[in-house]
């Protein structure tokens, strides 16, 4: 039997990259897939090619939440990965100097409040049967100060520790709903490919922005949905309020000889 058997999965963000490897991947290990996305014209087809349900969810809005829990009063997993890094598309400013207050809202808006709502709609829909997997899409940028982008280090911060407080309410309360954080780095997403291009440079630029990972490549969206879809399935059943680091080596430091 595939290890999502019959589980009702819900993935927000899941119209492309990692949310999307995510959705085929729980496919894959026999679950029932709702994938939301705020951009319908690329989450609808996207969910129809994997066979999936789409709910359109902007994960700002407590009424679109409320919209979602009346489609699905209960889960067995939810995969909150929406997000953003506030400058997609503009180039701009988000050190801790020069980034507006708005600026800073908006990120933390999408990230945190997101995952916030959410945490709560999971709960809500899983302790009826007690039980359930909560995965939160955080990031190395969580972990570590990016001084470029002060609100979305903040905001993926934030969600790690947002993690620990739900895994512990939720066993506070007898429940075997589980919470966990996952932490990817590197990763080729459409974001990163946006960046890289396809000149006769392409090779070049990935290995300039993998030259101080210790595995020398960029790691793929479907790595990631492994260890979701391991977080998700019923094996991981003692694991909660963890994070899990997927960045080939870039927290443990470095891997350059004493010659280098």
């Amino acid at each position: 039997m595939r290890r999502l058997e019959d589980k009702l999965c819900i993935v927000t963000g899941a119209a492309r990259g990692i949310g999307h490897a995510i959705a085929a991947r729980f496919r894959d290990e026999g679950a029932r897939v709702v994938m939301t996305d705020l951009d319908e014209a690329a989450g609808r087809p996207a969910a129809k090619a994997l066979g999936a349900e789409f709910v359109l969810l902007d994960v700002r809005e407590e009424e679109h939440w409320a919209e979602l829990a009346r489609l699905h009063p209960a889960c067995d997993v939810l995969v909150n990965n929406a997000g953003v890094t506030g400058f997609e598309g503009v180039p701009a400013a988000h050190d801790p100097e020069h980034a507006s207050l708005a600026e800073w809202h908006g990120v933390h808006r999408t990230n945190l409040d997101g995952t916030f709502l959410g945490c709560r709609y999971a709960i809500r829909a899983m302790k009826a049967k007690g039980e359930g997997s909560i995965i939160n899409i955080s990031s190395r940028s969580g972990l570590v100060g990016i001084p470029g982008a002060a609100a979305y280090a903040s905001s993926k911060a934030a969600i790690r520790n947002h993690s620990k407080s739900v895994a512990l309410y939720c066993a506070q309360q007898g429940w075997r709903i589980r919470c966990n954080s996952v932490h990817p780095a590197a990763i080729l997403t459409p974001m990163w490919e946006a960046l890289i291009g396809n000149g006769p440079d392409r090779a070049a630029k990935m290995a300039a922005m993998v030259a101080d990972t210790p595995l020398r490549r960029f790691g793929t969206p479907d790595e990631v949905a492994a260890m979701v879809a391991y977080l998700a399935a019923d094996e991981s059943a003692y694991v909660t309020g963890s994070e899990f680091h997927i960045d080939g080596g870039l927290l443990a430091g470095s891997a350059a000889s004493p010659g280098d």
